[in-house]
């Protein structure tokens, strides 16, 4: 039995001695064999060895086990084969020629992976572009300190003064002169202003009013009496300019009827159009003087049109004027066609009643229907107590209706009148 165990014995350090000889003598043949001997072999074998050795009852006793490998192979025999088992597990990149066509790649195991923390994670940082600061980086107090943060507006408000300092449209407004105060009266003016932006929905727009011909100091009015021009589409403003000049209207005449009626270009151009065609309709005017007429006061086009109507049929109905002489007053002074009818009842019957001017001087002056029924009142009764109050161009000493309304009230008392300042302020006072 003991024979047999140290038979077997021998015969297995004659086998690992013989292969760690070939190891030896054939070491780059080992490492960079072809496929059908793998590198992990002589691994294998050494490990099968060891087992068989620690499996066998008398090898393992201490008898054999130690002192016959060392004597055998010798220390330097068993420290070179774990020197060469560590070798042959290095990667294709430490050899010497990694170009060399025989080399077989050898795939090393990948090692397992962790995740890193925010903190040890590489980030991609841009030299040109300033970092900027992390929601979990510490910050110190100072830092804290110096970080401006934009103040939200107030969700309800019941002025725009609170949204003034955080609103661009706002404010660029308040410096072209437009008075927000008289816009925050008017219903849903302020909630649509502040929802405005400026550079898309407002610097348009006063681009286009400045193409126009406005004046920078007429641009804060224009817009403090119709804020609504900031939300026209500026494709619809274009063709209603477009369609004044095709009717012969100049860019500066157009540019004047919008100072003086900020709403015209809010109407669309068939009703500038319907406008244009009843008062050359119904005055019997040719176009040019419709122009004129339109030019001078550009808010009829802006309008209803049943108050023109009812004024025409007062003065050729009720104060007995003719056509020629309605056509006449109304190319001189347009705006009896926007008087108010009590107002214009109440001093026609003064001058033709109580003054006894006749309609023809009323029609060769109709600046006097236009005027202050006080003053009409209070210089006609001056003169009647200076016994100078007399209308009738035949006469002598005749005052004109324009001399009567028209001059102030030094010039009325000493070329009208003949009397001083002083002696007409205290007749007013009797009155």
């Amino acid at each position: 039995m003991f024979s047999t165990n140290m038979h077997v014995g021998q015969r297995c350090v004659r086998l690992l001695r013989g292969r760690i000889m070939s190891i030896i003598t054939h070491p780059s043949t080992d490492c960079t064999a072809a496929p059908q001997q793998p590198l992990g072999g002589h691994t294998t074998t050494v490990k099968r060895m060891h087992s068989i050795l620690a499996q066998h009852p008398v090898l393992h006793s201490g008898h054999i086990s130690s002192q016959t490998t060392e004597g055998r192979l010798g220390v330097g025999g068993l420290r070179y084969c774990s020197v060469t088992q560590h070798r042959c597990q290095v990667k294709q990149s430490d050899c010497e020629e990694p170009e060399a066509k025989n080399v077989i790649i050898y795939e090393q195991a990948q090692a397992p992976s962790r995740k890193l923390p925010l903190t040890e994670m590489p980030a991609v940082i841009d030299l040109e572009d300033v970092p900027s600061l992390s929601a979990l980086e510490e910050i110190s107090d100072e830092e804290a300190i110096q970080i401006l943060v934009p103040q939200a507006l107030p969700p309800i408000s019941f002025s725009l003064r609170d949204y003034v300092d955080q609103s661009e449209t706002l404010t660029k407004l308040l410096q072209l002169g437009v008075d927000l105060w008289k816009l925050d009266q008017r219903r849903n003016v302020g909630s649509m202003l502040v929802r405005l932006d400026f550079q898309s929905d407002v610097a348009p727009r006063l681009l286009f009013l400045k193409d126009l011909g406005l004046q920078d100091g007429q641009l804060g009015s224009v817009i403090t009496t119709n804020p609504f021009i900031l939300t026209e589409s500026l494709d619809k403003l274009k063709a209603r300019v477009s369609y004044l000049k095709s009717k012969k209207f100049s860019t500066e005449s157009i540019a004047s009827m919008v100072c003086k009626a900020p709403y015209l270009l809010n109407f669309n151009v068939k009703r500038l159009d319907n406008r244009l065609g009843f008062y050359q309709d119904i005055l019997g005017l040719n176009p040019g003087k419709t122009r004129d007429i339109i030019t001078r006061l550009p808010r009829l086009l802006c309008r209803s049109l049943e108050p023109v109507k009812e004024i025409l049929k007062v003065c050729e109905l009720e104060f007995g004027f003719r056509t020629g002489e309605i056509q006449h007053m109304v190319t001189e002074v347009p705006k009896i066609l926007t008087a108010n009818k009590t107002k214009l009842s109440k001093i026609f019957d003064y001058l033709n009643t109580t003054m006894g001017i006749p309609h023809s001087l009323i029609a060769k002056f109709p600046q006097v229907l236009n005027s202050q029924f006080l003053r009409i009142k209070e210089r006609h009764l001056f003169l009647k107590y200076l016994g100078r109050a007399q209308y009738d161009p035949a006469e002598p000493n005749y005052v004109s209706l324009e001399r009567l309304v028209a001059v102030p009230n030094d010039v009325f008392c000493v070329s009208v009148a003949l009397a001083t300042e002083e002696d007409f302020e205290r007749f007013q006072k009797t009155l």
